[in-house]
C-alpha cells in the first residue's frame, strides 16, 4: 500500500468548504440546472442545484438520458453477441469491459483460459487503465483551466490507441475478447512496441506531474474540496480511485485476484484526506503501477495457446470447418445457438479504471442468459453527489465532478 501524505505547504486556509453554508440565508434562494448540456458534466448528467447565493444547499442528480437498456438487450442475445455492447459501457476503456464480461461468463461455464490468454488480457486491461486515467486527468485539468496538460495526456493516449489498433483492428470500440479467449493472438513484435511505449511514458508522466501537482491554481481548486470520509465511501458503495482516495486499500486485483494478478509486484495507492486532490494523486500513481505491471508482463510473456478448448462449446479451427462436415455442422450450431451454458447464477467483479465493474448472470441453460445485471462503478460513484455537493460553491461542482471521473455510458446502462 502506498499512502500519500499531502504536504502542509499545500493546505488551504479554509479547512472545510462545507463550513461556508450556515443556517442563516445569505441571499436569494435559486434553483439552477447544471447539465445535461454542460461540458463539465462529461456527457448527459443533470444536477438540480438549490443555491443560497453562491452556496449549494441541495443537489439532486438526475440520470437516464441515454435510454440504453443494455441489461435487457443482453437477455435477448447469445453471450458472445453481447461483447460489442460492453464496449459502450465505459467507452474510455472498452478492452477492460470486454475482459470483465468474458470472465463473468467463463465463471458460469467453469472455464479458465491458458496462461498466454490471461497475460494478453492483463496487457489489455492495464493499457486501458492508463488510457482512461490520461483522459480523466487531462479533461479534469482542462475543466479547471490547465489546458496544456490536456495536450500532453492526449498525446500519450494516442500512442496507446495506435497499439490498440494494431492489436484489435479498431481504436475505440474494440470487441476484442470472446468467451473463452480472444479473437486473435498478439501481432508480431507487439510486446516490443508496448515496451517502447512504457519506456517513453515515464518522462511524459513526470512532466504532467510537474505541470499539475505543485500548480497553485490547481491546488486551490482541488485541495480540501469534495472531502469524502471512509464511512461515506463505504455507505454509498464507492469503488476504484474514489474509494482508495479516502484511505481504504481495496483493489480487486489484490483482494480477489484474477488473471494471475497475484503474480505481479505492484502497490495500491491510497489517499489520506479523501478530497479532489487525493483522488488526482491516486490516479497518477495508478498509471505508474500499471506501467510497472506491464514491464513485468513483457519481460516474462508466456507462450502457448490463447483460447480455452471445449469440443462442444468452442468453435473448431477454420481449416477444419472448410474441409470436414462434422466441424461445419458444429460451427453452424454454435454460431446460431451459442454456447450451452449450465443452469445457475454467478457474480464476477473486475477492477476497471472507474472502479468495480460487475456482472450478475442468472442462467437457465442454453446460449442466452435468463437475467443479466451490470454493477456499473460510475452509477455507484455518482450516488454520493447529493451528500457531497451541499455546502460547496458553484465553482467547486466542476472540480468535484472531474475528480469523480465518471462515464454516463455505464451509468445509464
Amino acid at each position: 500500500m502506498q499512502t500519500f501524505e499531502q504536504p502542509d505547504a499545500l493546505v488551504r486556509p479554509l479547512s472545510n468548504t462545507n463550513s461556508l453554508h450556515t443556517t442563516e440565508p445569505l441571499g436569494e434562494r435559486l434553483t439552477l440546472n447544471m447539465g445535461p448540456s454542460h461540458p463539465s458534466t462529461h456527457g448527459v448528467l443533470r444536477i438540480i442545484l438549490e443555491l443560497d447565493g453562491e452556496i449549494i444547499t441541495q443537489a439532486t442528480p438526475e440520470i437516464g438520458y441515454l435510454h440504453r437498456g443494455d441489461e435487457k438487450i443482453a437477455e435477448n442475445m447469445q453471450y458472445n453477441q453481447f461483447v460489442p455492447y460492453t464496449d459502450r459501457l465505459d467507452y474510455l476503456a472498452p478492452l477492460s469491459n470486454n475482459v470483465a464480461y468474458a470472465l463473468a461468463v467463463e465463471k458460469l461455464m467453469g472455464w479458465e483460459i491458458p496462461p498466454r490468454g490471461r497475460a494478453i488480457r492483463v496487457l489489455c486491461c492495464e493499457l486501458a487503465r492508463i488510457s482512461s486515467h490520461l483522459l480523466g486527468i487531462g479533461a479534469y485539468a482542462m475543466d479547471i483551466g490547465a489546458t496544456t496538460v490536456f495536450l500532453f495526456t492526449f498525446t500519450e493516449r494516442e500512442k496507446i490507441y495506435n497499439l490498440i489498433e494494431l492489436l484489435t483492428g479498431a481504436r475505440f470500440t474494440t470487441s476484442f475478447t470472446r468467451i473463452g479467449g480472444q479473437t486473435r493472438d498478439l501481432p508480431e513484435g507487439f510486446p516490443a512496441k508496448v515496451k517502447n511505449f512504457i519506456d517513453s511514458f515515464c518522462p511524459a508522466l513526470q512532466e504532467i506531474d510537474q505541470l499539475l501537482t505543485r500548480n497553485r491554481i490547481f491546488i486551490d481548486r482541488t485541495k480540501d474540496i469534495g472531502v469524502i470520509s471512509k464511512e461515506d465511501a463505504i455507505a454509498y458503495g464507492l469503488s476504484g480511485p474514489n474509494l482508495r482516495g479516502t484511505g481504504i486499500e481495496h483493489d480487486l486485483r489484490k483482494r480477489h485476484p484474477y488473471l494471475d494478478y497475484e503474480q505481479y509486484d505492484f502497490e495500491i495507492p491510497v489517499g489520506t484526506v479523501g478530497d479532489c486532490f487525493d483522488r488526482y494523486l491516486v490516479r497518477m500513481e495508478e498509471m505508474r503501477q500499471s506501467r510497472r505491471i506491464l514491464e513485468q508482463l513483457i519481460a516474462n510473456f508466456p507462450s502457448g495457446a490463447i483460447n480455452y478448448t471445449d469440443p462442444k462449446n468452442t468453435l473448431p479451427p477454420k481449416t477444419a470447418v472448410l474441409t470436414e462436415m462434422e466441424e461445419l455442422i458444429h460451427h453452424f450450431i454454435l454460431s446460431t445457438e451459442g454456447v450451452d451454458a449450465p443452469s445457475g447464477e454467478i457474480y464476477f467483479g473486475a477492477e476497471n479504471p472507474k472502479g468495480e465493474l460487475g456482472f450478475y448472470i442468472c442462467s437457465r441453460g442454453g446460449g442466452v442468459p435468463y437475467r443479466l445485471k451490470i454493477r456499473a462503478p460510475s452509477f455507484s460513484n455518482l450516488s454520493i453527489l447529493s451528500k457531497l455537493l451541499p455546502g460547496h460553491m458553484i465553482s467547486d461542482v466542476v472540480s468535484i465532478l472531474g475528480s469523480i471521473d465518471f462515464v454516463m455510458g455505464e451509468c445509464d446502462r
